[in-house]
C-alpha cells in the first residue's frame, strides 16, 4: 500500500504493480517525442501495458514524417518495471527518464519493422511536484477513482544519440524532446490535446488539453495547460482557478483562450494529416486516436496587470489530437 501511495509524488514511475494479481482493467503508457535537429524525422515511442480482456504489453511507434504508425505487441510477461524509479523494460527495449534503448525486430503482418539504437535525454524540465500539488494533476492526484491520470515528465529537453529505422540512420544530437504519460481505466470520452516545444528558440514549450472528466455528480470539463517561457512555467488548470474564456473546435482546428490570476494565454492549432493510434477504452485497445506530429500551434502570452504581450510565436512539429465527443467539450455549462 505504501508503495502505491508513494507513486502519487512520482508520476513518472509505474503505478500499479499490485494490479497484476487482481486482474482489474488498467492501462499505463509513456509518450516519448523525438525530433532531430533538422526536424526531418519527428517520431514518438509509446511503450505501455494493458490489462483487460486482451492483456498484453506494447510499443507503438509513430512516424511523424510519413504519418504512419506501428503497433508492436508483446506478451504481458515481457513487461517489467522497477520499483522506486522510472525504468521500464519491454522485451529488449528499455525506457527511462535519462535514455531509451530500442531493439525492435518485428515480422508481425502489417507491422514489420526494424529499429535499433539509443537516445539520451538531457536536462529535462518536468511539471513541478510538491506535497500538495504532485505534478500536473494537482490535488486530483489524490483521487483514487479518476478515469485517466496524466503526468508531464518533461516539457522540453535536449537529445543525443541515434536510431536505425528500417535501414535509415537518424541522428538526434542537438534535437529536442518531450515526455508525458497516462494511466488509469480508459481515455476520456472526448478530449483535445496539442503540444509543441519547437519555437524560435529552445526553452519554450506549450502543452494544452481539455477533456470530459467523469465525476461523482456527472461529468465536468477539465483542462491542463502549461506554457514554459525562459524558465518560468505559466499554469492554467481547473484546480488553480483558471478559466476558459473562449474555446472553439473543428475537425482540424483548436482555438483556446484561457486566463489565470495574472496572465492570459491564447492557443491556436491547425491539425495536419497524421496516423491512427490505439488507445485504451474500457477493456480493449482500440484504433481510435488520430494523431499528427506535423501540425502548427500559435501561442500568445500576455500579462494582465499591466496588460502587455510577453511572447507571441508559432511552434512547429506540433502534436495534436481531437478525439471523441467534441460537442460536449464546447458546453458552456461545464465547469
Amino acid at each position: 500500500m505504501w508503495r502505491h501511495i508513494r507513486t502519487i509524488w512520482h508520476p513518472d514511475e509505474f503505478h500499479y504493480h499490485h494490479i497484476f494479481a487482481k486482474g482489474k482493467a488498467f492501462f499505463e503508457g509513456w509518450y516519448f517525442k523525438l525530433v532531430d535537429r533538422e526536424g526531418q524525422q519527428p517520431c514518438a515511442f509509446i511503450p505501455g501495458v494493458f490489462l483487460g480482456d486482451d492483456a498484453h504489453a506494447f510499443i507503438q511507434f509513430l512516424d511523424g514524417r510519413a504519418g504512419r504508425s506501428w503497433y508492436h505487441r508483446y506478451p504481458l510477461e515481457a513487461f517489467k518495471a522497477d520499483r522506486g524509479r522510472f525504468s521500464v523494460c519491454i522485451g529488449n527495449n528499455t525506457f527511462g527518464s535519462q535514455n531509451i534503448r530500442i531493439d525492435i525486430d518485428s515480422d508481425q503482418p502489417g507491422h514489420e519493422q526494424r529499429i535499433l539504437g539509443s537516445v539520451c535525454i538531457q536536462e529535462p524540465y518536468p511539471w513541478p511536484v510538491t506535497w500538495y500539488w504532485p505534478g500536473v494533476m494537482g490535488p486530483y492526484a489524490f483521487i483514487p477513482f479518476m478515469q485517466c491520470n496524466h503526468g508531464i515528465l518533461s516539457l522540453d529537453h535536449a537529445l543525443s544519440g541515434h536510431l536505425e529505422i528500417d535501414g535509415e540512420h537518424i541522428a538526434y544530437d542537438g534535437g529536442r524532446g518531450y515526455l508525458e504519460k497516462d494511466w488509469g481505466r480508459s481515455f476520456p470520452e472526448g478530449y483535445v490535446w496539442t503540444q509543441s516545444n519547437h519555437f524560435d528558440r529552445p526553452g519554450i514549450s506549450v502543452t494544452a488539453s481539455v477533456a470530459l472528466i467523469p465525476w461523482l455528480t456527472g461529468t465536468f470539463r477539465g483542462f491542463l495547460v502549461g506554457f514554459l517561457l525562459d524558465g518560468t512555467l505559466h499554469r492554467f488548470t481547473t484546480y488553480n482557478r483558471s478559466r476558459i474564456e473562449e474555446l472553439s473546435l473543428s475537425e482540424t482546428h483548436l482555438h483556446l483562450r484561457i486566463r489565470n490570476h495574472s496572465h492570459r494565454l491564447t492557443v491556436d492549432a491547425e491539425k495536419a494529416e497524421g496516423a491512427v493510434l490505439r488507445a485504451p477504452y474500457e477493456r480493449d485497445m482500440l484504433e481510435r486516436v488520430a494523431e499528427t506530429m506535423t501540425s502548427a500551434v500559435t501561442v500568445r502570452l500576455a500579462s494582465l496587470r499591466p496588460e502587455k504581450v510577453l511572447y507571441e510565436g508559432t511552434g512547429r512539429h506540433a502534436c495534436m489530437e481531437l478525439q471523441g465527443n467534441l460537442e460536449a467539450l464546447l458546453d458552456t455549462g461545464a465547469k
